[in-house]
């Protein structure tokens, strides 16, 4: 038994030279162990992981202690005390795990993230909406940005919608990787139904646009004092003149002259003769279809109605007018004694 006690020491040693012979040969550059005889055995020396994802690193002492988990580089993979490795970015990174005369490496490769967008260019109209699909390596979401909400914005899910001409990126980023999506909103096609129109004083027309744009028309006039015209596209005329209306969508605009046109008028007769008291029409015609605005130059001897009626009150000469929007003509009343 004594001979036992003494060979069984030196047989031990050998057993843990040979075990460590052993190890070294498969992972020499991972092992080390110092006297004693304390090593550290992993269940991985490499490993490859996307940015986010988590690994357990196994570690398996000599001595049936505990070891420590520390990591060359935090940034890109960091580790807990209890051997969670979690990557955060591109790169690399070695955990070193150790006991106090024996520790093992693992090096930790952090993939880039891949990412690609189904298109690099996209051209929409104003109003139109498309769908940015992204594909990631990772199978991390993608957040989006745009570079001009004003012209193109972008939802959560990649829905960019055109706001107005111009040219806007839209940005899409999974762990720190980006991919970009150049959007141009065109000018739209614009037709107005008329380029010109001419009417009289109280006309009205109404004008049409077609377009390809979704962006309501807005309609305005240069002068409202001869023609007005509301957002529906709607021309009235006010008094004799010329005014421009103008329609714009999207930046794009069309315009239609409107000529509000001087009517004539005309009496069925130069003069007429009456004695006081007698009545008569003033018998005028008007191109304009509008009712004319009377008046006399001597009340006093005959006076007229705002219907036209003439009225001879005393002995003399009169003029009786008629005039519509800028055009003003006479007819001379002569009246007699009973």
């Amino acid at each position: 038994m004594p001979q036992y006690k003494k060979i069984f020491p030196a047989v031990f040693a050998v057993l843990c030279m040979i075990s460590m012979l052993i190890f070294s040969v498969y992972q020499p550059s991972t092992v080390h162990a110092a006297s004693g005889y304390e090593f550290v055995i992993l269940n991985k020396y490499s490993k490859s992981l996307n940015i986010g994802d988590e690994f357990q690193l196994i570690a398996v002492t000599s001595n049936g202690k505990k070891p420590s988990f520390s990591s060359s580089s935090s940034s890109v993979a960091s580790v807990n005390t209890y051997g969670k490795v979690t990557a955060k970015k591109a790169g690399t990174a070695t955990i070193t795990v150790k006991i106090r005369n024996g520790e093992a490496r693992c090096k930790i490769t952090v993939q880039k993230t891949k990412i690609q967008v189904s298109a690099r260019k996209i051209s929409l109209e104003n109003g139109c909406s498309a769908k940015l699909n992204v594909t990631v390596s990772t199978g991390h979401p993608a957040t989006f940005k745009s570079s001009k909400k004003s012209v193109a914005s972008v939802d959560k899910n990649g829905v960019i919608t055109a706001k107005k001409p111009g040219t806007a990126t839209i940005t899409a980023t999974v762990d720190r990787t980006s991919a970009a999506c150049q959007v141009t909103v065109r000018q739209p096609t614009l037709k107005l139904s008329k380029s010109s129109v001419s009417l009289f004083r109280k006309g009205v027309v109404k004008l049409s646009v077609s377009s390809t744009s979704k962006s309501t028309p807005k309609w305005k006039t240069n002068k409202k004092s001869v023609a007005t015209v509301d957002q529906k596209g709607t021309v009235t005329a006010v008094k004799h003149g010329t005014a421009t209306i103008t329609v714009t969508v999207d930046g794009c605009s069309k315009t239609c002259e409107v000529t509000v046109k001087k009517p004539q008028i005309c009496f069925a007769k130069d003069s007429v003769t009456l004695t006081v008291g007698e009545t008569a029409p003033a018998n005028v015609s008007v191109s304009s279809k509008n009712k004319p605005e009377f008046s006399s130059s001597n009340s006093h001897v005959a006076s007229v109605s705002e219907n036209g009626r003439i009225t001879a009150r005393a002995k003399g000469r009169a003029y009786i007018y008629a005039k519509e929007d800028g055009a003003k003509e006479r007819m001379t009343v002569t009246v007699k004694e009973k």
